[in-house]
């Protein structure tokens, strides 16, 4: 007892002269952390070291509904060294360069309908394509017919945009060349079809019902033996099923009916006819999360991940919840996504390897 009154004082004293050290040095303190996070952070590259394989980054996992936890949908497939975006959503290009993925890597971007939560991102993609990344020819956008008006409407949004940035920086820093987007439509006619193939990747593209949103496709990425398919938005569907028959990833959107159902009698509750009418239109073009743990389990996919999450999840108390009934549907692992969940599948193996990107 007798050494406790001295630690105590001493303990003080610490404390005193540590707030006091901030106090007077917090001009110092605060040009030395910023030193430090742009030393650690500028220039790094999550894929600096690509694995001979697929990587799959969930950069968005959100909805149009506001989620403070997850940007707008967007997902990366990186085959080897080569980057492919897949939707662009609402914050989803910031997310991009925070979680470290290279710009200057990208070498398409695919859409899976034209639902303004999963465009309403591509400006910030396509001009980070071009200043960040360096490229000298326009981002490629893929996707089925209407696509040219989606790019049309953004080439000509950041028109002026494009003068400035030539004009502060100059032409060999920006190419005028890389401004922009140029748009690559297909059609699907009703079954699958090959989109984009080169250097050992295939991308296969299916007609999935998102009514009265349509077109609307699913994709599925096939490189060295392993595949990720990605549903985009629509009920359960049997097209899907076969795209990603054997799949070793499907990342299908899920909304949980019940949930919405609440939201919807609260608004009722108050009144607000409006978003009521709007909750209770939404889950009939949507897929629940049994629906989707039904379809991997029918595809025999060997993951489901949950993206496109409605409604928001601010918590992971409330996963269980949301995914009630999944484990009894599908015998394989399922996971609620996050922005920054990333899985690597190396090629000539069957593992599925979880990373976070910070």
């Amino acid at each position: 007892m007798r050494f406790l009154k001295p630690a105590l004082v001493i303990l003080a004293l610490l404390l005193v002269a540590g707030a006091v050290a901030r106090t007077v040095f917090s001009v110092q303190i605060g040009e030395m952390v910023f030193r430090s996070a742009v030393k650690k952070n500028v220039g790094r590259n999550a894929l600096a070291d690509p694995p001979d394989g697929l990587t799959v980054v969930l950069v968005g996992t959100g909805s149009p509904l506001p989620d403070p936890n997850r940007a707008g949908p967007m997902t990366v497939v990186a085959a080897g060294d080569r980057v492919f975006i897949i939707d662009a959503g609402a914050g989803s290009g910031r997310k991009f360069g925070e979680f470290a993925l290279p710009w200057g890597r990208v070498e398409a971007a695919f859409l899976t309908h034209f639902h303004s939560d999963h465009i309403d991102g591509l400006g910030e993609v396509m001009l980070q394509h071009w200043a960040a990344g360096g490229a000298d020819t326009p981002l490629a956008l893929y996707g089925p017919h209407g696509v040219q008006r989606i790019a049309d409407g953004f080439n000509e949004a950041y028109a002026l945009d494009a003068t400035y940035r030539i004009a502060h920086h100059g032409a060999d820093v920006v190419p005028p060349s890389g401004a922009g987007m140029e748009a690559f439509p297909f059609l699907t006619n009703g079954a699958a079809t090959r989109v984009y193939e080169r250097d050992g990747l295939t991308v296969t593209a299916v007609p999935v019902d998102h009514s009265p949103v349509e077109p609307a496709v699913a994709y599925r990425f096939d490189y060295k033996g392993r595949s990720v398919t990605i549903s985009g938005d629509t009920v359960k569907n049997e097209a899907l099923i076969g795209l990603a028959r054997d799949t070793d990833v499907l990342v299908h959107e899920a909304l949980n009916d019940e949930m919405v159902g609440e939201i919807a009698n609260q608004l009722e509750t108050l009144g607000a006819r409006r978003l009521e009418k709007i909750m209770h239109d939404i889950p009939d073009y949507h897929t629940s999360p049994v629906g989707a743990a039904e379809a991997a389990q029918e595809a025999g996919a060997g993951l489901l991940v949950f993206p496109h999450i409605v409604p928001a999840q601010p918590s992971r108390i409330l996963y269980p919840a949301f995914m009630k009934g999944t484990k009894k549907a599908f015998d394989g692992p399922i996971l609620m996504g996050e922005d920054g969940m990333a899985f690597v599948l190396p090629a000539g193996s069957s593992k599925i390897e979880r990373k976070r990107l910070d």
